[in-house]
């Protein structure tokens, strides 16, 4: 008998989709954790025709048949159609449910995902980035935090908590406009109007937008940019070993700073920020040396109202599925907000 045997009987398939990678698991809606860390598998898109054969080969792995499914994707959801922002897929919720044989499956924008599951975060989870971050959802006072985070693209989300009810608010929001605040973010806009015209904040808080950032201080300061990926900008600030890397680093954690301020002021995020994103991890010593929380809090009128928010960097693995995780546990019917007074 396999490993995968001895896993717990689970109901609920799992999947985080991003531009660049799928991770699938499995959920157990009843239980205190509901998602089954022991479950995770992750596999390349590029290496599938489409998302059923990945969910197909993740099963077969698994020895597992859920009946229900939530897939968190990386792409604004239209009813019961998904095309991936950042990949080639186009996903059908009833020819998906139909390939899977399973009975029910929703689909739900990634980001959104991850503002749902914020309940289920523990205080290990998240890394605070300025004031204490307090406990998440608890009571039923009205509260409203914002969740954003560059990977593959900017995703950005809202979770509303009104009534005791939980509400996670799909958005585009990598997509608005990129507002600069120097004249070296305006000399980089204009570095990136000559190649896209208009110009989003996706363009540079991403992994790709990280390039864009190295690649037009380099064109600033007239020299060689260099064909560098994003993990090559990060390993070459991390390791000082080129300037112009450690200041696209910089950069990129400034105007990240400014854009979640700007987020929190625009949904009315007063109970807090969250960051989330695998890119993240490695910026954080950048993260916490404090230019990232005065771009946050440097917001005219308001900042010494935005100077209050908690921002907090999400730890967890695996947000996206435990994300996915909570929803499945708010269609199964069960409670997902703690009992409790709001701390």
């Amino acid at each position: 008998m396999s490993a995968q045997r001895s896993l717990p009987p689970a109901d609920w398939l799992l999947a985080d989709v991003g531009g660049t990678n799928v991770r699938f698991a499995l959920a157990q809606p009843a239980a205190a954790a509901p998602l089954l860390l022991e479950s995770i598998r992750a596999y390349r898109v590029a290496e599938f025709a489409s998302l059923a054969d990945a969910a197909k080969a993740y099963l077969a792995v698994i020895g597992e048949a859920p009946a229900h499914a939530v897939f968190a994707l990386a792409g604004r959801v239209e009813g019961s159609l998904v095309q991936m922002t950042n990949h080639a897929w186009s996903i059908s919720a009833p020819q998906l449910q139909h390939d899977l044989g399973l009975h029910s499956l929703k689909l739900v924008n990634d980001f959104a995902a991850i503002g749902v599951g914020l309940p289920l975060l523990a205080a290990g989870d998240v890394l605070a980035l300025g004031p204490s971050v307090e406990a998440i959802a608890r009571g039923r006072a009205p509260q409203t935090y914002c969740v954003l985070g560059p990977g593959t693209g900017l995703g950005v989300s809202t979770l509303a908590i009104r009534d005791g009810q939980l509400f996670g608010l799909e958005t585009e929001g990598g997509h608005v406009s990129f507002a600069p605040t120097s004249d070296e973010e305006i000399a980089i806009l204009r570095q990136l109007m000559t190649r896209f015209g208009r110009v989003s904040i996706e363009r540079l808080l991403c992994g790709s937008g990280l390039v864009n950032v190295h690649r037009a201080i380099c064109a600033l300061a007239q020299v060689e940019a260099g064909n560098l990926s994003p993990e090559e900008v990060t390993a070459g600030a991390r390791q000082h070993a080129d300037p112009h890397c450690v200041h696209a680093i910089e950069l990129f954690c400034d105007m990240l700073g400014s854009v979640a301020g700007d987020f929190a002021l625009s949904f009315g995020a007063w109970d807090g920020v969250y960051l989330a994103g695998g890119m993240l991890d490695p910026l954080l010593p950048w993260l916490r040396q404090g230019r990232f929380r005065l771009r946050f809090n440097d917001k005219g009128r308001f900042s010494q109202a935005v100077a209050r928010v908690p921002v907090a960097l999400i730890t967890h693995p695996q947000p996206g599925l435990l994300g996915t995780a909570a929803v499945a546990v708010l269609a199964a019917g069960r409670p997902l907000l703690r009992a409790g007074p709001a701390q």
